[in-house]
């Protein structure tokens, strides 16, 4: 019986520093993440791909409010289910690809994906989750004061705006997700994390203001499938202690508790590398096997531990 993997693939793994994102460039490199993994899916693994879309939503959220006075608008739940279809059917269509050129007979879908929150979740009152591209200092505090942005420094690389990001709470097409798995599949799903939804109490749906971190739900999905191996692809080939200081000192193998403690320690930023260690922390503290964080083109040489951060239970 073949082992199942989940790799989160982050949205900025599709558009890359210095790139203005277009359709081009996001197929390039898409391309390139698929190459990996067609080559894990060929060794045998079934795969289940989940993705962040931080860039895009915060393109399309941008577009929306720009076109205001011409058309109608989208709230930030419709911005996340626009940018969960745009990069599902670029990622099916680079999959499908280099699945062909690898010679591997496998079928590949995207399922739009729901995750519930909770209204009173207290991330609503604190956003944190960075959006859309990075700014000089001066533009977003221009930002900040013409547009009202909440505004935060991502990981040295520059400033960007942030929105609410509750917890997720429940996966809603997590039974379709796994008869599509059971039929051998390959699954894009989950795509920015899911569609941030409440749910009322006469069963209604409601759409949220938000983007749910795509490895928190990841985290979520992961132990929801029980899969063997949860991966969570990065713009790093392995995580960092002091990470771009005179001083960093690279992760290769370290178990759970090791990793919480640098954790509790505050080595990671909150809005890059802290919610994925947080997710590896969490999803492995819940019973999961084991987590890599690494970048796709270290991917092979992270299964056979010559790469990337391999996080076990102790």
């Amino acid at each position: 019986m073949s082992k199942t993997c989940l790799i989160a693939v982050g949205g900025n793994s599709l558009i890359r520093a210095g790139e203005r994102g277009t359709i081009d460039e996001q197929l390039a490199n898409a391309n390139a993440t698929a190459q990996s993994i067609a080559k894990m899916i060929k060794l045998g693994w079934n795969v289940i791909v989940t993705h962040g879309n931080g860039p895009q939503a915060g393109a399309a959220l941008l577009r929306s409010e720009r076109a205001a006075a011409e058309t109608y608008t989208h709230t930030l739940d419709m911005c996340v289910a626009t940018t969960q279809s745009e990069i599902g059917y670029i990622l099916q269509r680079a999959m499908e690809k280099q699945l062909r050129l690898a010679g591997v007979d496998k079928l590949v879908t995207t399922v739009p994906t729901m995750v519930a929150v909770d209204p009173n979740d207290p991330a609503f009152k604190k956003p944190s989750k960075p959006i859309g591209p990075f700014y000089s200092k001066e533009t977003a505090e221009e930002k900040h004061k013409t547009l009202g942005w909440d505004i935060v420094e991502d990981a040295a690389r520059g400033y960007r705006r942030v929105v609410a990001s509750p917890e997720p709470k429940e996966i809603l097409q997590l039974d379709i997700i796994k008869k599509v798995i059971d039929l051998g599949i390959i699954t894009i799903a989950l795509g920015g994390g899911g569609i941030p939804v409440i749910k009322t109490d006469n069963g209604d749906i409601i759409g949220s203001e938000a983007v749910i971190d795509k490895d928190r739900s990841s985290a979520l999905l992961a132990k929801g499938l029980n899969v063997d191996l949860f991966v969570i692809s990065t713009d790093t080939d392995k995580v960092y202690l002091n990470y771009k200081k005179n001083n960093q000192i690279g992760l290769d193998k370290i178990t759970v508790d090791e990793m919480q403690k640098y954790y509790d320690e505050k080595h990671f930023p909150p809005g890059s590398m802290g919610p994925k260690i947080e997710s590896a922390i969490r999803f492995l503290r819940q019973g999961g096997k084991n987590v890599i964080i690494t970048s796709y083109e270290y991917l092979m040489d992270a299964l056979e531990e010559k790469a990337g951060t391999w996080i076990i239970n102790n």
